[in-house]
């Protein structure tokens, strides 16, 4: 929220450096932020990690999407774990920090799908 009341997306949002002390988000905070996310991201079952699967034909795009995540995650201080190959980019978010997801990671997934739109 802005200080004028007006609502501010997540992808105009940067991310905080987290030290801990901070509760985690709950599964209900967690799925209210994924409204704001590309459909494509996934909250596993403990609503712990977001992840998201990209897949592509060929090596290079993936290449490309896998040093995009790099850049992003260096620019915001917040550092996903990515996986690609031939084919395909695997991302998953959580503050280790919290044991959890944070606000964060759903500013650095929005950012992303900003980035990739």
């Amino acid at each position: 929220m802005t200080l004028s009341g007006e609502t501010c997306s997540l992808s105009d949002r940067t991310c905080v450096p987290c030290s801990g002390g901070i509760p985690p988000l709950t599964a209900d905070e967690a799925n209210t932020h994924m409204a704001e996310l590309a459909s494509d991201w996934k909250l596993d079952a403990d609503a712990k990690t977001l992840s998201r699967h990209y897949a592509f034909k060929g090596f290079a795009k993936a290449t490309y999407l896998a040093n995009l995540c790099a850049w992003l995650a260096d620019q915001q201080g917040h550092h996903p774990d990515i996986a690609f190959g031939w084919g395909y980019v695997d991302i998953k978010l959580t503050t280790h920090e919290i044991g959890g997801l944070s606000e964060n990671d759903f500013i650095w997934a929005a950012k992303l799908d900003q980035l990739t739109a």
